[in-house]
């Protein structure tokens, strides 16, 4: 899980360092991940190196590294409407 005490840079080089490994554990190269998800190979470097992409590039290596679900939870939140859903939640 991301610690809320990193930096935004933090987190993103933390993120480029889980895919890189997930990349070696599926053994390809950079360049057949580029290739594979239609993302310059320079961008995967420099996300690699520095954890500088952009989200489309990023959502299409999830893709090819089968990670794509792990975003299906960003930005979701259960509402509650009383007290005694959030009671019954803890419990």
């Amino acid at each position: 899980m991301l610690n809320q005490l990193k930096y935004p840079k933090e987190i993103a080089r933390d993120i480029a360092a889980r895919e890189k490994k997930f990349r070696r554990e599926r053994r390809l190269t950079q360049q057949e991940l580029s290739a594979r998800a239609g993302v310059s190979l320079g961008s995967l470097k420099r996300f690699e190196q520095s954890g500088e992409i952009s989200f489309v590039s990023l959502l299409k290596i999830a893709t090819v590294l089968d990670e794509l679900d792990a975003f299906d939870t960003l930005f979701t939140r259960t509402e509650y409407h009383s007290i005694e859903e959030v009671l019954r939640e803890r419990t």
